[in-house]
């Protein structure tokens, strides 16, 4: 993942030292980061009030399936329709701790 110069990404609202990723937590956004694809830049990013995050393609694939009502398990299970013959849940859970850390998202209790 590439950040764009810009001033620093805002910290998280809540951090968590270990967070763990339930696979019937539902992943959402924080707040103050809106995803999107940025023809200019080629590539999806993360804009928040102070700059922008430039995305590499696998965090853009995984980022833009994050709705606000699809489960970790349901995320994995949409990358793995979409990416045949791949077991891709841990590298999805690893980057989920990485864009958590970044303060990016933030996982709530499944309904």
């Amino acid at each position: 993942m590439e950040s764009v110069p810009s001033a620093p990404a805002p910290e998280p609202l809540c951090p968590m030292t270990e967070p763990r990723f339930a696979a019937d937590a539902v992943i959402e956004f924080e707040r103050q980061y809106r995803f999107q694809w940025e023809a200019a830049q080629q590539s999806h990013v993360l804009l928040y009030p102070e700059g922008m995050v430039k995305l590499s393609g696998s965090a853009g694939e995984i980022l833009q399936r994050i709705d606000g009502k699809t489960t970790v398990a349901g995320l994995v299970e949409k990358l793995e329709q979409a990416f045949p013959g791949t077991d891709l849940r841990q590298d999805v859970m690893d980057f989920l701790e990485v864009a958590h850390g970044k303060g990016w998202i933030r996982a709530r209790k499944g309904e």
